[in-house]
């Protein structure tokens, strides 16, 4: 759903609590003369027990709490702003939370991880936050959640002869090759491109690293939008894992040909054009369909959500150091019986909705539990599992490449033995790679 319309403002706010709690009851007087049917004690309590179980602090002096509960409408949102700082628990000793988020779910609303995620996406824009908290009133600040959580947060880029003559011949390329989509890199362009710009008969594909909501206006009309993260500076560096996960979507199949269009990322210039026929470019994973790729049981949102995980470790690792990591995703009841944990469960005895990965506040807590030894176990729907445990799979069948060590190994014997997936980071390299049927298919290129 698009954020900016659950953003009411009547229902933002200036804070004068110093601390979160006074800070809730604030956001919740203004939720509750809206919608009288709300029981404010019964929300603060839920938002505070979250926020013992797990903190909702998300950096940049920005705070999500949230908490689902049993009523009629999808999503009440609320926002608070204070100027002098709110103390919170998960902050650093010297931080203060200026910018309160507030989500109140619906049981019903079946897309609440991912709200919460596309919320926290946006909120770990530094400038965005810097821009919400210096507004200079509460209509200012209503302006400027609605430009910046709705439409494409264009800037002026330079959208010169080049780049509108290399989109007209992408579309003529595309055309002449019997291409069923035009694949368009965002990151080339710093903020995002320009609405203007890309008008195709087309169906046309953003591949970018920051989750876009596009508006209604028709100039930039994408058919649909990929989030990948770009572990380089190189041309199209996010090409094959955004083509797995469009695949995983449903939307390419495995027999077409694509025409892509980017360049160097941030470089505000087109200079490349590449056609791709993505059944030579997945010929050795795949044996005819995408029902090959993706386990029954797995649902694609949350592969991407994997593969988006471990290329921000593989990019960032843990604390400046390279992190190695083995995800197993899928066949979960056949993947414990052939594991066994090596340290004590981290995971267990939590709800499944707040161990699930598509869960934003579950990435730190992911990268965090990376450098235990050993292997995470996610269940198709997304809960993880366990941490830290050792694969007792064999495989026999598949020799691996010289120089991958034991973590590809049980990798890649797991995808075998279970109708799993299995995506490894190498800790030497930084290349992630994803294991299908002992199949390997490098998501990324080694670091250099």
């Amino acid at each position: 759903m698009r954020l900016e319309k659950i953003i009411s403002r009547g229902r933002i706010v200036d804070l004068r609590s110093l601390d979160l709690e006074g800070a809730l009851q604030e956001l919740l007087a203004v939720c509750v003369d809206k919608f009288p049917d709300l029981k404010p004690d019964a929300l603060l309590r839920g938002l505070l027990a979250r926020e013992s179980t797990m903190t909702t602090y998300l950096g940049f002096g920005v705070a999500l709490p949230h908490v689902r509960v049993k009523m009629a409408r999808r999503y009440v949102l609320a926002i608070g702003r204070s100027r002098v700082g709110i103390r919170h628990d998960g902050a650093l000793a010297d931080e203060r939370v200026h910018l309160i988020v507030m989500l109140i779910a619906g049981e019903r609303a079946r897309d609440y991880l991912q709200v919460l995620a596309s919320i926290a996406r946006q909120v770990k824009d530094k400038d965005l936050v810097e821009n919400l908290v210096n507004a200079p009133d509460l209509d200012a600040l209503h302006e400027r959640l609605v430009g910046g959580f709705g439409g494409l947060r264009a800037i002026e880029a330079q959208q010169n002869r080049i780049n509108r003559l290399m989109f007209r011949e992408a579309e003529r390329v595309a055309k002449g090759a019997g291409c069923v989509a035009l694949v368009v890199f965002g990151d080339t362009f710093i903020g995002g491109l320009q609405p203007g710009v890309l008008r195709s008969s087309l169906k046309t594909i953003l591949v970018t690293r920051n989750a876009l909501e596009l508006g209604d206006d028709g100039e930039a009309r994408f058919h649909e939008t990929i989030q990948v993260r770009s572990f380089s500076r190189q041309r199209l560096a996010q090409l094959r894992s955004a083509m797995l996960v469009a695949l995983t979507r449903g939307v390419v199949k495995f027999t077409d040909r694509i025409c892509c269009v980017g360049g160097i990322t941030g470089s505000n210039q087109f200079d490349t054009l590449v056609v791709v026929d993505i059944e030579r470019e997945f010929q050795t994973l795949l044996t005819g369909s995408t029902a090959d790729l993706l386990p029954p049981d797995v649902k694609p949102e949350v592969l991407e959500r994997v593969i988006a995980v471990a290329t921000e470790l593989a990019v960032e690792g843990r604390e400046g150091r390279p992190v190695g990591c083995l995800f197993v995703v899928g066949d979960n009841e056949r993947v414990a019986s052939m594991s066994k944990p090596l340290v004590l469960n981290p995971f267990y005895g939590y709800k499944e909705e707040d161990r699930n990965i598509l869960n934003p506040f579950m990435d730190e807590t992911v990268k965090e539990f990376s450098s235990i030894d050993g292997a995470f176990l996610i269940r198709g729907d997304g809960v993880v599992e366990s941490a830290g445990s050792l694969i007792q799979a064999m495989d026999t069948t598949h020799a691996l490449p010289g120089g991958l060590g034991a973590r590809h190994a049980a990798g890649a014997a797991i995808s075998v033995a279970a109708n799993c997936i299995s995506i490894v980071v190498s800790s030497s390299t930084g290349q992630v790679t994803l294991f299908r049927r002992g199949v390997m298919l490098p998501l990324t290129e080694k670091r250099r």
